[in-house]
């Protein structure tokens, strides 16, 4: 009977330890998750935005893409590989049409090439605010390529749902003396991932110019990357330009002297 009860006291301090060890693990937990929670919370605007482009921007890389033109319910396609570093960047075009068509961006500086004419275009003034090749993307659009804090002063507007994700709301307005493409830009970040999801860009006006959402992004060398997106330029009517990258590389050994004007003919 002894030997009963020493065995039974022993079972239930056993079963007593062990649900003081779970409870306790479970409060750990949900104290991590708590501190995430509010860690995540705590961001601020700066430091959402820096998050995204730890994700987006890229300091050298390689890429093949597409682009898919509709306008009035007609669509073409085209196709290019790209190299780019901090401040350049080289498009050649390879399908048929437009095969050895190649723009040049060297710093706040844009060339364009056209393999039939051999003709060699520097792009300045209005024109950086057409649509390049036709599509939603402007010429001015290639060239922005600094970091996003460097080029807007942000602000934390909220969190919201944006196709079943919660995302950061961010206002951006455009830093004193910097040269923009778009005044104003709402943006959208996947609270998670820190990927862009949406932006909404105005003119200083308050006019809603253009529309970006991204409708896939992928895990690539441990960053998240947008590999599909869609613009549309709200100042025209049944007209969009799909983005999709088809193979990136980040960080390559970029041929020597690749970002010179000899490299476009």
């Amino acid at each position: 009977m002894f030997a009963y009860l020493k065995k039974r006291n022993y079972i239930n301090l056993k079963t007593i330890l062990i649900a003081a060890l779970v409870s306790a693990i479970l409060v750990s937990i949900n104290l991590s998750a708590a501190a995430q929670t509010t860690a995540a919370q705590n961001l601020s605007a700066d430091e959402i935005i820096n998050r995204r482009d730890e994700n987006e921007y890229v300091i050298t890389a390689y890429s093949e893409a597409e682009m898919i033109i509709k306008n009035s319910g007609r669509s073409q396609t085209k196709t290019m590989r790209s190299w780019q570093d901090k401040e350049n960047a080289l498009a050649e075009f390879t399908n048929p049409r437009d095969r050895g068509t190649k723009f040049l961006k060297r710093g706040d500086d844009l060339w364009m090439f056209f393999p039939q004419a051999e003709d060699l275009v520097k792009i300045s003034g209005h024109m950086l605010e057409q649509g390049m090749m036709g599509s939603d993307f402007s010429y001015q659009d290639m060239l922005e390529s600094d970091k996003l804090t460097d080029l807007y002063n942000f602000k934390l507007l909220g969190e919201e749902e944006y196709e079943g994700r919660t995302a950061y709301k961010l206002e951006g307005v455009k830093v004193p003396g910097k040269e923009v493409s778009y005044y104003r830009r709402v943006v959208w970040i996947d609270k998670e991932r820190f990927v862009g999801l949406k932006e909404d860009l105005y003119a200083e006006s308050g006019r809603l110019l253009k529309e970006a959402r991204v409708l896939e992004v992928e895990e690539i060398e441990g960053r998240w990357y947008p590999v599909h997106m869609v613009m549309e330029n709200k100042l025209r009517q049944n007209t969009s330009t799909e983005f999709i990258v088809r193979e990136i590389e980040f960080n390559p050994d970029l041929p020597d002297n690749i970002f010179t004007l000899e490299r476009l003919r």
